[in-house]
């Protein structure tokens, strides 16, 4: 551990010495890419320093404790200060290996989400509407900020598909385990002889791609304006305000009429255009990643669940990592830290055991 946290401390010095270049400063991709580097080590540093600060008072105390003719109350107050001073050193020991854990280098991002009803018609669009409803809670309980992109609504009030940029410290870290399909058992409403129902809707999630990361040339995209569709008023659905943006090298396509502002969805849609192309190319890059796409999103049939919620037993089960809650009102009301807490536990543990094959071999 010391020699990392030595490596560390070393690399913290030039990345400081690196932004306060003339070089570095002009050229914008460089500063945010050295600030983001710095800014993630920075916290680990500043633990290192205050383990070895601590560590230093240590040996004093005992030095002082050890020297011949000692006062008595002098070796008293040195001992007071071991005593003092050793829990705190075992304390920063902890945090300092769990600072030194993997981590994802995007967990600080925002988020884009998107949810889509899959088998099941009308019942899988007004459960894709809940789990929307789920996520905009959660989000509202961590303090962050949920805008809406794009949303097409079934006629019985459930959502078709909704697209959404949540912003907000942490919010990937907390979210990035919730892409996949989504079951659900109840019997609906429709259905008087009480027979259960399944259905599904999926959720992806992708992390928001930085403008310096990607760039789109105005060349390369087709818009297509028109008028938006749905809720809104007289204003939203009777002039050209939605956007639909086709990145033509591609193929991706992206849609948003949430705003009355053309310019505002403009705006918005090249955000969400800018994540999936960074997800392209990271996919190109890492052939797993595009399995792992895959996997998130599915076809949207019933079989490819990563959670079912059942309402005639009030539990929520995530099949990733065996967890069930008993309280399935309180999840669908944006109470998911007892299902994402171990989908993290889990994901550590995977990366520290991975680090540790990789130290061995």
């Amino acid at each position: 551990m010391l020699d990392q946290l030595h490596r560390l401390e070393s690399t913290h010095a030039e990345l400081t010495a690196k932004l306060a270049s003339p070089e570095v400063l002009a050229d914008p991709r460089q500063v945010r890419e050295t600030s983001r580097a710095l800014s993630e080590i920075d916290p680990v540093v500043g633990l290192y320093r205050r383990f070895r600060d601590i560590e230093s008072r240590i040996a004093e105390a005992r030095e002082l404790l050890a020297a011949p003719g000692q006062e008595a109350e002098m070796a008293v107050l040195a001992e007071q200060e071991i005593r003092d001073l050793e829990p705190r050193l075992a304390a920063l020991e902890i945090d300092l290996r769990r600072a030194l854990e993997p981590k994802d280098p995007n967990d600080e991002r925002n988020v884009v989400l998107e949810v889509r009803a899959g088998t099941g018609g009308t019942e899988a669009s007004l459960f894709a509407a809940e789990l929307f409803r789920m996520y905009s809670r959660y989000a509202e309980k961590r303090g962050w900020r949920i805008e809406i992109l794009d949303l097409s609504e079934s006629e019985a009030g459930g959502v078709k598909e909704v697209s959404a940029i949540v912003e907000g410290r942490g919010a990937w870290s907390r979210l990035k385990h919730e892409g996949g399909t989504h079951r659900v058992q109840r019997g609906p409403s429709t259905e008087a002889a009480g027979r259960i129902h399944t259905s599904a809707a999926t959720v992806a999630v992708l992390p928001e791609a930085d403008d310096v990361e990607i760039e789109v040339h105005e060349k390369d995209l087709r818009v297509d304006r028109y008028c938006a569709s749905g809720p809104g008023g007289q204003g939203v659905n009777t002039t050209y305000s939605a956007v639909r943006l086709t990145h033509i090298p591609t193929g991706v396509v992206v849609t948003c009429q949430d705003e009355r502002s053309q310019i505002k969805n403009r705006e918005k849609a090249l955000r969400v255009l800018k994540s999936r192309l960074l997800e392209l190319e990271r996919a190109r890059a890492d052939a797993e990643v595009a399995a792992e796409r895959r996997r998130m999103v599915g076809s949207g049939d019933r079989s490819e669940k990563i959670r079912t919620y059942n309402f005639p037993q009030n539990r929520v089960t995530d099949h990733r990592v065996g967890v069930t809650v008993h309280q399935l009102q309180a999840v669908l009301d944006g109470e998911l830290d007892a299902l994402i807490d171990p989908l993290l536990e889990h994901d550590r543990a995977a990366k520290l055991e991975q680090q540790a094959r990789r130290a061995a071999g």
